[in-house]
Parts: C-alpha cells; structure tokens; sequence
C-alpha cells in the first residue's frame, strides 16, 4: 500500500507540482509547500509592482519598511503577511514600478533577512 507515490506517474506529477510552485514563486513570490517558510499567496494586481521580503519575526520590521514606502510616497494596493516561527515573509503591491533604490532602504532595514521586487 505505501508504494502507489513510487509509480512513474506519481513521479513526474510531483516533478510537475515542484516545478510548477518554483514558477509560482520566482514569478509572484507565492510560497506553498515550503519547510522553512510559512505558506502565502496573493493575486497579482495589474499596474503595479511586487515586493517581497523575508526577515526575522520581531516587532517593528514590517512597521518600518512601510514607513519606507510612506517616506517614498510610494502607495500600497495589497498586501499579505506571514509568520512560522522566527521567520516572517512579506509580499506588497505597489502602485507603479519600484527601483532598486527602494528595495536597497528595505534591505538596510534590521531584521529584514532578503528583499526583492518581481
């Protein structure tokens, strides 16, 4: 009974489903199925950028990087966060597009861990 996922089908559905969830997160930084990470997923809104960013779960981290945006003028459309552990990940939505410059003050933020615009 425990070697029905050895089959060649069971096989090429998960090389699919992991390919397929790697895709989803290189393209909008949906994570699913991850060990470290928690699991988070948003719609994509159009006219906008995406920023994503990991960081340590303590408080103040995400209030910071929106002042970062505020002090850019920059306006958030969307947003979502998760947390497992001592591990937060964050993706935000905002209007127009979002330079380097911006994800540089992001990343100089303590406690922010990686951020990246997609």
């Amino acid at each position: 009974p425990h070697i029905g996922a050895s089959t060649a089908e069971s096989e090429e559905n998960c090389a699919v489903m992991a390919a397929n969830q790697l895709m989803d997160y290189l393209e909008n930084g949906n994570i699913v199925n991850s060990v470290n990470f928690p699991a988070v997923s948003m719609g994509r809104v159009t006219n906008s950028s995406r920023i994503t960013f990991s960081n340590d779960n303590v408080s103040g981290v995400l209030g910071n990087v929106l002042l970062v945006l505020s002090g850019k003028k920059v306006t958030v459309i969307d947003m979502i966060n998760k947390s497992r552990g001592n591990l937060a990940y964050n993706i935000i939505d905002v209007e127009g597009s979002a330079g380097n410059d911006l994800v540089g003050k992001i990343q100089a933020i303590e406690g922010v861990i990686r951020a990246r615009v997609i």
